[in-house]
């Protein structure tokens, strides 16, 4: 079942190309009431790089600017910014319903060699001394109905397993960091591309989780409004998503409603690889009123 969730995240990230720079990507036959921003962050960094002929995607900065429609097909404008003879530079916007949802540009470079150091890698279990739970809601109260919990437990293209587990239905309140191991859930082909669209999917998972640990609050909880705002991302070497990938996480400020996260993965053997920055919509509800962003 693992890998068919994978296999249906590898379908959606393969998307139609329309014409010269537009591209239509779709979603997952999933209960949402929006798209995941994970979705659309991986399916505009794969419009991105089929425009790319040579270099790899080293960052990528975007804006989630309205929330998706997961019933209608995501269309995909490409933007030939730039094509550099060491980097290469692409914007993309995703469309629906004729206005911009979501904003992102990438920028690719060639291979160079270059100076080489790094932070090390925070002392934590290995994954294989951690249980493979049922995911991040497997404590899901008995009360819960029927069809939320099939929601919630169902089978998932990424694996993880927290460092600290957090109970997401009753919270109790923590320090803002926290560390998780990810991985895709089954077998990737040998596309390095792919791996860093299937992370920047995954990257959108836990990481305003971070925000909220020191608030107890939970993501059930009626009286808060969340939401990612805006995402970067620095892919900095060669990694596999389809093995196990250490997600540190610490939330640094939260303020006006909005919690700034950041997030660093590291391979099994201690190489940094990718680094993320992302800013979250954090906003209590005003009694009976449900505001927009």
């Amino acid at each position: 079942m693992a890998q068919k969730a994978l296999d249906e995240l590898v379908s959606i990230l393969d998307l139609e190309e329309l014409e010269v720079n537009i591209f239509r990507g779709r979603s997952p036959q999933e209960d949402r009431q929006r798209v995941f921003g994970g979705q659309v962050a991986g399916q505009a960094l794969v419009a991105a790089g089929r425009t790319v002929e040579q270099g790899v995607v080293h960052s990528l900065h975007a804006y989630f600017l309205r929330p998706g429609d997961p019933k209608i097909p995501i269309l995909y404008e490409v933007d030939r910014i730039r094509d550099g003879k060491s980097f290469t530079t692409r914007r993309v916007v995703a469309i629906q319903h004729g206005q911009a949802i979501f904003h992102l540009s990438a920028s690719f470079q060639r291979p160079e060699q270059g100076l080489e150091h790094q932070i090390p890698m925070p002392p934590t279990p290995d994954p294989d001394e951690l249980p493979a739970g049922k995911g991040r809601f497997a404590k899901a109260p008995p009360d819960l109905p029927e069809e939320m919990r099939k929601w919630l437990q169902r089978p998932r293209p990424i694996e993880i397993r927290p460092v600290e587990p957090i109970d997401y239905f009753h919270p109790e309140k923590r320090p803002p960091h926290q560390r998780v191991w990810i991985r895709a859930d089954g077998k990737l082909p040998d596309d390095l591309m792919l791996h860093q669209c299937v992370v920047a999917y995954a990257s959108d998972m836990t990481l305003l989780d971070t925000t909220i640990l020191p608030h107890a609050i939970s993501w059930f909880d009626p009286r808060f409004q969340m939401a990612s705002l805006d995402h970067a991302m620095w892919f900095h070497r060669p990694f596999r998503a389809d093995e196990w990938l250490l997600y540190a996480q610490e939330s640094p400020s939260a303020s006006g409603a909005r919690g700034f996260t950041q997030g660093r993965l590291f391979s099994r053997d201690g190489t940094l690889v990718v680094s993320v920055v992302q800013e979250g919509l954090v906003r209590m509800r005003t009694s009976g009123e449900g505001r927009s962003r």
